[in-house]
């Protein structure tokens, strides 16, 4: 059976063509769907939305060569600072403390604006032999065969592929039609997301609040004097401010974010998030594997979300470029099943984990909050523990595939 390209990626959000530079360098025909307008999203101004990029991602990032292209407008995170406490009441006395210094390996992750990571991907996809982009076309059915993989675009236009790979999000359509089921379960928050302003300098360090009402996260962006935040409210509170004015979401905001920073603004649009935990049931199906949120959406507590896509980018492009130097058929179960089997474990873990911690902090019971306060404490007194977790933030710990190691598959 002839087909139009060897993979179909359908999303071309980030991962979507993070997978297509790995796989194209490596010889393999790569066409991505992309049901916005590249260009429109490419050439938008500062917005406020930014990705943390642990150091797992910025290896594979280098590998693929887009990480070049972003260097100068990445915000290095030099120092990770959480704590526990009540808005207005400030931290509690035990907290985390991580330098990155105490690993050998460098920062432990980078701040980039979506604006300019999209517009890397967008300007490595253009240079690289082997994709070809189809910019603001939706898919609205596929079908597959034990030969391959078809999908019609809204267009009429019919692609067919070796197989196909669902980047779309965590409504992803190719799951959908593939009658893939998801489990999971609504957080009732929503996080608030915006960029501000601040008089004093961030120097590089992040810091993640955790009250009773969920998380607050301050991200340090490029130039010194500007964070990304995530802001995590129970979701009738959240909408509620949302609706506020910028003073008074400003004023909402104060007692929860502090003085630390000076005097603060606003920066960027405020968007909202509903948060839930999301899981397909299955990662892969009948010429069809799914990567990022298509695969699994988790609470934003560690800004894991794009990192645990990058992961899944980097293990399906190994397995799909390792079969196919032996000659296999990438699109057989038997290839897949190496995909999920790699990843589901990693992913389902992580997503539990990190619904634990939040569960754990999002609420005000003395007992669990003096046992978490004194367990944040022990982990920051004993070196060896305290490096484990800054090496797990950074992406370094586990089964990585090569491209996260830094090295070329």
């Amino acid at each position: 059976m002839e087909h139009d390209t060897d993979i179909l990626i359908v999303g071309g959000g980030l991962n979507g063509p993070a997978l297509a530079l790995a796989l194209a360098q490596n010889g393999l025909r790569v066409k991505v769907v992309d049901a916005r307008p590249a260009p429109a999203r490419a050439n938008a101004g500062f917005d406020g939305r930014a990705y943390s990029l642990a150091l797992g991602s910025k290896r594979l990032l280098s590998v693929i060569g887009v990480w070049p292209r972003i260097a100068e407008q990445a915000q290095p995170i030099l120092e990770i600072k959480a704590s526990d406490g009540h808005a207005g009441q400030g931290a509690a006395p035990f907290f985390l403390h991580f330098d990155h210094t105490e690993i050998e390996e460098g920062p432990m992750g980078f701040m980039v604006e979506d604006r300019h990571l999209y517009a890397a991907f967008l300007a490595a996809m253009a240079d690289a032999p082997g994709i070809t982009l189809l910019s603001g076309q939706a898919v609205v059915a596929q079908e597959v065969s034990a030969q391959g993989a078809k999908v019609t675009l809204a267009s009429g236009e019919v692609l067919s592929a070796r197989l196909l790979v669902g980047c779309d999000g965590r409504q992803s359509g190719v799951a959908q039609r593939a009658g893939i089921t998801r489990t999971g379960w609504d957080y009732g928050q929503t996080a608030l997301v915006t960029a501000l302003n601040h008089s004093l300098p961030h120097n590089g360090i992040a810091h993640q609040f955790f009250m009773p009402e969920g998380p607050l996260a301050i991200l340090p962006l490029p130039g010194g004097n500007r964070s990304s935040i995530v802001w995590s409210e129970q979701t009738d509170r959240a909408n509620a401010i949302n609706a506020l004015g910028d003073a008074d979401y400003l004023n909402a905001l104060r007692p929860r974010f502090g003085d630390f920073l000076g005097d603060i603004s606003l920066a960027g649009t405020r968007f909202t998030y509903p948060l839930n935990l999301t899981l397909a049931n299955s990662f892969t199906a009948e010429r069809l594997a799914l990567v990022g949120d298509a695969a699994h959406g988790v609470h934003p507590i560690a800004g894991q979300g794009l990192n645990l896509g990058l992961r899944d980018v980097g293990a399906l492009a190994e397995v799909l470029i390792e079969a196919a130097r032996r000659g296999e058929d990438i699109g057989a179960a038997d290839v897949l099943d190496r995909y999920q089997q790699w990843r589901r474990f990693d992913v389902t873990s992580l997503a539990l984990g990190m619904d634990a911690v939040n569960k754990l902090f999002s609420n005000d019971n003395p007992i669990l909050r003096l046992g978490r306060d004194l367990g944040m404490g022990a982990i920051g007194a004993m070196p060896g523990l305290r490096r484990r977790f800054m090496r797990t933030a950074a992406g370094l710990e586990g089964s990585l595939p090569r491209l996260l190691q830094g090295q070329p598959i």
